[in-house]
């Protein structure tokens, strides 16, 4: 009897020993994952970081073309700005041109007609070109005045023209496209009541 007890008490030894330095199998599996763990915390921060680390040069770079392309429109607007007319110059250098013919030519005639001739062949000229180039005129003489194409500087009270009439114009309105460069300046009729 006494040995089974002893048995019984060598097995409980066995089992739970009191001894500090013994190391358990629970608390070896918990070291086990918490390394486990902190190297996955490890892993996922490198990961992060780099991620930032990408997200930051994809940035500097768009910030970097960003301010390059700023750059270039400021430079493309100035040099519009400073040459936009060089074509519409380039083509009436040859109406210049003319002119200059005209002139020479107009030194030792002394025909009112040959004056008038030369002239009016430089001014069709001069109007061509500027229609190629986009101008247009406004005509005014008896349409109904429109205070977006025409300034009224005279108002004359009459029965011949229906109201609002234009009935004579004082100087030509010129558009660019859609774009009044300069109203027509123009009399009115105003009927008499």
């Amino acid at each position: 009897m006494f040995i089974d007890d002893e048995n019984e008490i060598n097995n409980e030894d066995t089992q739970g020993s009191n001894n500090p330095f013994e190391v358990k199998d629970e608390e070896v599996e918990d070291k086990d994952q918490t390394s486990v763990d902190e190297a996955d915390e490890t892993n996922e921060c490198e990961k992060l970081k780099t991620e930032l680390d990408d997200l930051n040069n994809k940035y500097l770079r768009l910030a970097a073309d960003f301010d390059n392309f700023r750059k270039r429109q400021a430079q493309e607007r100035e040099s519009l700005l400073k040459y936009g007319a060089a074509d519409t110059m380039t083509k009436l250098l040859t109406v210049l041109d003319t002119f200059e013919r005209a002139k020479e030519s107009l030194k030792d005639i002394e025909d009112a007609q040959s004056v008038k001739d030369s002239y009016e062949v430089a001014f069709k000229q001069l109007i061509d070109t500027l229609k190629k180039a986009g101008l247009e005129i406004i005509e005014a003489q008896g349409a109904e005045f429109d205070p977006n194409l025409h300034e009224a500087i005279a108002q004359t009270p009459t029965n011949e023209y229906p109201d609002n009439t234009v009935i004579s114009q004082m100087q030509t309105g010129y558009k660019l496209g859609d774009r009044v460069l300069r109203p027509a300046l123009v009399n009115v009729a105003l009927n008499e009541e």
